[in-house]
């Protein structure tokens, strides 16, 4: 503790090492920078758009400056592969250009009715929600953290945002480039913390809620705000299917499946969990799986080399093993991997599971982590009824060189994003939604920079 005030020790997942060692917020200090934030934001809303948009171009154009220790800074406090770091910062300027040049069309005023013969007008104006709470995660803290705080910024919205405390460093490291940017200190305050820095957030009379992370975490949030008619958004987990279908090209959907269930080690929202087969390339398909699975290097994460990294959070092992357990228990057989790995800290082997069926935890709930589970179905109804056969409804995918049975397929899943040969993609062109336990509301797209903001409703007459 430190003048009553505790601290945060930031650790390299893959080596244990003390990164640094940071002062919290408490009670005071975050009700301290929401009074700060609440007087700054009316003045920031009246900002033309265009100052707005310079300073987040030179934010952006920071992150190409910075981008090899930006990317080092993610590395070492998440774990996550060096050339993932670099291309997720790579990833967020391009999501920053849609923001910048969609922002003119989206936010100016429209008027939708001008009668000359009564006088009437009728308009409508996009309104600031006021002062937006950011709690961010720290699998993708440039990513989820930028789908959030640049749009709302440039709606004229103040932002308190929390980077997850397994992100702090990066989160500390955007906040000084957006204020070396030109966006005033008190527009964007960084609230550095674990949870009960994130409960004090919560207890100020803020207007908007916007929290990416876990599905229980996101029910707390929820329960938490409820009754006080503040918007609410949650970006939640998921248990994402993908579909393989009998005539699909079997080496390239194993090798982009594969990719898309062990990208950043398992640690990803819209990782692939699920994987269906046709029964007539279920054998065919399991071995080209595998040996892609094989070919990943596990190691160091600074190196260019390593694909698969330590976990970030050591607790989520347990899980996976618990997971694991379950399902051999039940029947499943492990053909790779199954156990965390002797004398290296936070890794878990990846792990590729088949007779598994959804009696297992590891079919139903998130693993967030290197293990999949692969299963036979008859045909496409059967796909559906498994695909649909969840809490959540994040992302699905479909394998197969039918346009046509690919949408048909995919029109009766329950997700908020459909890919066809494809999988684990994310566009800033595109909505981001979920449906059930993977969240409310949306971000990315326009839809993406409405949500920052009210529509008002203006009735003018002149005569």
């Amino acid at each position: 503790m430190t003048a009553s005030r505790p601290i945060l020790q930031v650790l390299n997942p893959a080596t244990g090492e003390v990164l640094e060692e940071l002062v919290c917020d408490h009670a005071a200090s975050v009700a301290e920078k929401y009074s700060a934030a609440r007087s700054a934001q009316a003045a920031w809303a009246a900002v033309p758009l265009e100052t707005k948009r310079k300073a987040i171009r030179r934010f952006r154009d920071r992150l190409a400056d910075e981008a090899e220790r930006l990317a080092a800074v993610l590395t070492r406090e998440t774990g996550k592969p060096i050339t993932q770091s670099r291309r997720e910062i790579e990833g967020t300027r391009a999501r920053i250009d849609f923001f910048l040049g969609k922002a003119r069309a989206v936010l100016r005023p429209q008027v939708v009715l001008a009668d000359r013969a009564s006088g009437l007008t009728e308009k409508i104006t996009h309104e600031p929600l006021g002062v937006v709470a950011n709690i961010s995660a720290w699998n993708y803290p440039y990513f989820v953290g930028g789908n959030v705080f640049v749009p709302a910024l440039l709606a004229g919205n103040a932002v308190l945002y929390k980077p997850s405390e397994w992100a702090t460093r990066s989160g500390v490291a955007i906040a000084q480039m957006l204020h070396d940017s030109g966006i005033p200190r008190e527009v964007f305050l960084p609230i550095v913390g674990g949870a009960a820095a994130g409960e004090a957030l919560l207890r100020q009379p803020i207007d908007a809620v916007f929290f990416t992370g876990s599905y229980p975490t996101g029910r707390r949030i929820a329960e938490k705000v409820a009754g006080r008619l503040v918007k609410l958004q949650l970006e939640l987990g998921g248990k994402d299917p993908v579909y393989v279908c009998e005539d699909a090209p079997i080496q390239r959907a194993a090798e982009g499946i594969a990719d898309g269930a062990f990208y950043n080690t398992g640690q990803s929202c819209c990782s692939v969990e699920r994987i269906y087969l046709h029964q007539a390339i279920f054998s065919r398909f399991v071995a080209a799986f595998v040996a892609v699975v094989k070919g990943y290097r596990i190691g160091d994460p600074t190196e260019d080399s390593t694909y698969i990294g330590p976990l970030t959070r050591p607790a989520q092992i347990e899980v996976l093993e618990a997971q694991i357990a379950d399902a051999i228990k039940k029947g499943a057989r492990v053909l790779l991997g199954g156990k965390r790995i002797a004398h290296w800290r936070n890794y878990f082997q990846p792990t590729v599971l088949v007779n598994v069926n959804h009696t297992m935890t590891v079919m139903r709930e998130e693993s967030f982590g290197p293990v999949i589970g692969l299963m036979a179905v008859r045909d496409d109804a059967e796909a559906v009824a498994l695909m649909n056969d969840t809490d959540f409804g994040l992302t699905a995918g479909v394998y197969t060189p039918d346009r046509r049975r690919a949408e048909r397929v995919l029109a009766q899943v329950k997700s908020g994003s459909a890919y066809w040969n494809c999988c684990d993609r994310v566009s800033p062109r595109l909505p981001w939604s979920g449906v059930g336990h993977s969240g409310l509301g949306v971000t990315l797209s326009t839809f993406g920079i409405q949500t920052f903001t009210r529509p008002k409703a203006w009735h003018l007459r002149g005569k």
